[in-house]
């Protein structure tokens, strides 16, 4: 057996992360929220609750971190001095390390919706909430749904691909985002095909309308037409015009959009409210993690000397 298909030694030390040398190439990259958010964790646990691979690279006198770099830097990040490593001793060729370190990354299990969802809502604590990493976006399209004998071998099912200029691509993600966020329904099916076949009639429809023959187009001008009727979205779904009255819990969030029947406004304008906002929330009116409270401040007041 060679030394390349010895099994790993592995031990686990306690070490200063400091002394760690990351990576200076690594294919998993994370974004800013999440870091933010990882380090947010480990700042609460006081420290790592899943230990990074080091290598012990003797003749080179470092510990590199093949996986974890992420969670090594949100230690140090976090101001932990000890965190509990795995350490391999033995020498690794530099393929070996590379695919210690894709392997790490690559090879991961997947989450079931239904039970993602069903572990999910136990957590009725926001802040809970936000330290599993996940949120309500990333769990839009987990409601409550029948998983039995709902698999991939049984669904007789086709691709769709679409292709956006990108001059279209990202006004399309935000209306097919805000189209998700929107919809507030106790459960959700898989569509039936004859709603596949109205889709097919809407953009034959704004096909005509336009005199457009490409179909990303043609889905832009239906998600135009969505983003004008925004407010369709509101009575009768969360909101009862007749009363006043929210048709949901009122704690549960709904899309502003809907109140406003925009995403946007000119800029003079939200400079007068943005000015406004941080008035109140100098003046403690208004919590600073929860600016949008101006708006109900602002309301009440108005209703008040109606």
């Amino acid at each position: 057996m060679t030394d390349e298909e010895q099994p790993l030694t592995r031990r686990i030390e306690t070490v200063d992360p400091r002394s760690l040398t990351l990576l200076e190439v690594n294919a998993r990259f994370m974004r800013k929220e999440t870091f933010d958010r990882l380090v947010a964790n480990v700042r609460r646990d006081g420290g790592l609750t899943s230990v990074p691979l080091v290598w012990d690279d003797t003749a080179g006198g470092r510990r590199v971190v093949l996986s974890g770099n992420h969670r090594v830097m949100a230690a140090i990040e976090a101001g932990v001095e000890a965190v509990d490593v795995m350490v391999v001793d033995q020498p690794l060729s530099r393929a070996r390390q590379v695919a210690l370190q894709l392997s790490h990354n690559a090879i991961e299990g997947e989450d079931d919706p239904a039970t993602l969802k069903h572990l999910y809502d136990e957590l009725d604590d926001v802040d809970w909430r936000g330290y599993s990493g996940l949120d309500d976006k990333q769990l839009g399209l987990l409601a409550d749904l029948d998983m039995e004998g709902l698999s991939e071998a049984n669904l007789d099912f086709a691709s769709v691909q679409m292709v956006f200029l990108p001059q279209e691509l990202d006004a399309a993600r935000a209306a097919l985002d805000e189209a998700r966020g929107l919809t507030q329904a106790d459960a959700r099916w898989l569509a039936a095909y004859r709603d596949y076949e109205l889709t097919l009639d809407a953009l034959a429809t704004a096909h005509g309308a336009h005199n457009v023959g490409n179909v990303a187009t043609a889905l832009g001008i239906i998600l135009a037409v969505f983003e004008r009727h925004l407010g369709e979205l509101r009575d009768g779904v969360w909101y009862d015009p007749d009363s006043g009255e929210p048709l949901v819990n009122a704690r549960q969030l709904v899309p502003i959009e809907t109140v406003l029947e925009t995403r946007s406004m000119p800029a003079d304008a939200a400079a007068v409210f943005a000015r406004a906002v941080d008035t109140a929330v100098r003046r403690g009116d208004v919590p600073a993690e929860q600016r949008w409270r101006a708006l109900e401040l602002f309301a009440a007041e108005y209703l008040a000397g109606a």
